[in-house]
């Protein structure tokens, strides 16, 4: 999969086929999806939360409804859709989700809302949660295959919603410059390990040195991904999202 990156220059991730499987065994012991889902797909198979979207069907039984560009880039026809193939489980950005939520609401109701690829904002949460939505927030970069984390918002979301615990096989670091772990509260770089982690970029072979490193506090031989990412561990042993450690911004998922 490659993905831009800060540089904007193209970058070839390796994602293992064991670090696939990992991530959908994963995603269906969290969602249980079955015969009776019907998930719509809306990403393109350019950016890499579509393996979600294509796989994690195939592995449960369940069944998925392609839907064409022209439609993801229309909100009302979109919503259509929804109703029409009445669809129980979809996965979409903050900006897509929105744009749903303001233009179609009631298509939406009861929905399983999988939301990542940017910031989710706590209006955006509240706002699919009086829709009777069951949201689940997620966060991860392509280098440790698809998503590493989620949290499932429950209630009603005050402040801005938290990314989560480590999903299967995950292990999360929250270090200071010294790669040393900070305490609860206090912002760090987060570094993820684990079956996730690529193998590296693709012919990058000084840019795979610099990201993936030893894993100080895991097995010996094993690495961790630096994200670049600063956030910090909750009381609850979850993880906020604080922001970029450079300037790199996402706009509809996209670095």
């Amino acid at each position: 999969i490659y993905t831009s990156g800060t540089t904007g220059r193209p970058k070839g991730v390796v994602v293992q086929a064991e670090s696939l499987f990992n991530f959908l065994l994963s995603m269906q012991d969290m969602f249980a999806l079955n015969q009776d889902d019907r998930l719509l797909a809306v990403t393109t198979i350019a950016f890499d939360i579509s393996a979600l979207e294509i796989y994690l069907p195939l592995i449960s039984g369940s069944a998925v409804v392609l839907a064409e560009k022209e439609t993801v880039q229309d909100p009302s026809e979109l919503a259509k859709m929804i109703e029409t193939y009445e669809i129980t489980i979809m996965q979409a950005t903050p900006t897509l989700w929105h744009a749903l939520a303001s233009s179609a609401p009631d298509k939406l109701k009861g929905l399983r809302a999988l939301v990542g690829g940017e910031r989710l904002q706590s209006s955006l949460a509240r706002q699919l949660q009086q829709l009777a939505c069951s949201l689940t927030n997620l966060y991860g970069p392509t280098e440790t295959t698809i998503w590493s984390t989620a949290a499932a918002l429950e209630g009603n979301c005050t402040e801005p919603p938290g990314i989560g615990c480590a999903i299967w096989n995950t292990q999360l670091y929250v270090l200071d410059a010294g790669l040393q772990p900070v305490p609860p509260g206090t912002a760090g770089e987060l570094y993820v390990a684990g079956t996730g982690v690529a193998r590296g970029y693709l012919n990058r072979h000084a840019l795979t040195a610099e990201r993936f490193i030893a894993n100080p506090y895991g097995p010996p031989g094993s690495r961790m991904y630096r994200t670049g990412d600063i956030v910090r561990w909750r009381e609850d042993g979850s993880l906020d999202y604080i922001g970029r450690a450079d300037h790199q911004v996402k706009i509809r998922g996209h670095r």
